[in-house]
């Protein structure tokens, strides 16, 4: 009776096998993915959500008697074009109402610092979750991964009276530093974004951030790096396409923003966001709707330029952890 020899080259190991498993699942998940169904029911989805933004565009551009007595679609057998509806968002106001570009202002500076504040926060905390082990670190991670499922309403009021109570203080030394910015009051705003953005940020980087390998960190700390250099020059440019995903998603979040904006702002012109003039341009009762078409069009021209942007990062993000090898 004869047996076969193995060679080193013949023989599967658990490794190999793995890996062959692994691409298995792969090329049936992508063979789904783009399946003529599945390609399908991507081009209906995205019909179903690019018809009724169509038809508010053109509605933008259209007079207000037609607006109001004929549908979008009768653009085609009757077109009519004004911009009107864009000269009455952009260039009219008054004293105690105006004009977009102040509210479009407002809204930079609240969405920035608001993207930016939880973003630093959150990749500093990762990392100490990842790589920087402590006494009840896990429970700790646990409690914050916890925090996202607190809905945001409940914390509006206690967050509001600890505010007024200890907030002053730090509101008049940065009246001092930034006299411009103080003024308007945007400091609560800013703290509240992040507060209410941090769980969720501090999950997914710690998720990405936690998939470097360990032998990367490990000669960083052989050549004498600490954990400084370590976050600055190992862990930020790796960890990039997952901090632009977030800020993506946190950007457009407190852009979109009116809730945290109304209850923690003073509500005046001067700090009030253009999601809040947005609202008040259809009038008290919505008779004059066809403004609110075409400044909800001026509001969507930053989140555009910094999705298209940041898209390469957005993707890789998404993407990220997806495989491995």
């Amino acid at each position: 009776m004869t047996s076969a020899a193995v060679t080193p080259d013949s023989e599967i190991t658990s490794e190999t096998a793995e890996a062959a498993l692994g691409g298995g699942r792969f090329d049936r998940v992508k063979k789904r993915l783009t399946s003529p169904w599945a390609t399908l029911a991507a081009i209906v989805i995205a019909l179903l959500w690019t018809i009724p933004t169509f038809g508010l565009f053109l509605s933008s551009f259209r007079p207000a008697d037609q607006i109001a007595t004929t549908g979008w679609w009768t653009f085609f057998t009757d077109p009519q074009l004004t911009l009107d509806n864009y000269g009455e968002v952009l260039f009219s106001g008054s004293s105690s109402s105006p004009q977009l570009g102040e509210y479009f202002v407002n809204s930079l500076l609240i969405s920035i610092p608001g993207t930016l504040i939880p973003l630093v926060l959150a990749s500093l905390a990762a990392y100490a979750f990842a790589w920087v082990k402590f006494k009840g670190s896990s429970t700790l991670f646990v409690i914050v991964f916890a925090l996202q499922i607190v809905p945001l309403q409940m914390a509006l009021i206690p967050l509001l009276q600890l505010f007024v109570t200890f907030l002053q203080p730090f509101q008049n030394a940065l009246h001092e530093a930034i006299p411009f910015i103080s003024d308007k009051q945007f400091l609560p705003v800013w703290i509240a974004h992040t507060i209410f953005g941090l769980p969720l940020a501090i999950f997914l980087l710690h998720n990405f951030i936690s998939e470097i390998p360990r032998e990367v960190i490990e000669a960083a700390r052989v050549d004498g790096a600490g954990h400084g250099q370590i976050f600055f020059r190992i862990i930020l440019p790796l960890a990039m396409p997952a901090i632009a995903s977030f800020g993506i998603f946190q950007f457009l979040w407190v852009w979109n923003d009116l809730l945290v904006a109304l209850v923690f702002s003073s509500g005046t012109p001067d700090t009030a966001p253009l999601t809040q003039r947005l609202a008040e341009l259809a009038g008290s009762r919505g008779e004059d709707w066809e403004r609110l078409t075409a400044g909800a069009f001026v509001s969507l021209i930053v989140p555009l330029l910094v999705f298209f942007g940041l898209q390469r990062y957005f993707v890789r993000g998404l993407l990220a952890g997806s495989a491995k090898g």
